[in-house]
């Protein structure tokens, strides 16, 4: 018998004790290692439900109407636009 096959004897032999240790534990089957490295994908229509569970236990926000800028505002704005402009553009020219 050769060194592998009583590596496999032992590894199986572990096998059959960790299923007893289980069943008389009150298990149903050994414990699983967590595995190392990235989890895996969740699926899509699962993603989907999450996240609709989660918006719908959201309460509704109320929205803040849109604030308009008149003619008249816009007007004053371009003009302080300009003038600070002709103030920079004076002082890169002395």
């Amino acid at each position: 018998m050769g060194v592998p096959e009583i590596l496999a004897t032992i590894d199986s032999e572990i096998a059959k004790l960790q299923q007893a240790r289980a069943l008389l534990s009150g298990l149903a089957a050994p414990v699983a290692k967590k595995k190392a490295g990235r989890p895996k994908k969740v699926a899509a229509s699962a993603k989907k439900a999450a996240v609709v569970a989660h918006v719908s236990a959201k309460p509704e926000k109320k929205r803040k109407k849109k604030r308009h800028l008149s003619a008249e505002g816009r007007k004053r704005i371009a003009e302080a636009v300009k003038k600070r402009w002709a103030a920079q553009k004076a002082a890169s020219g002395k």
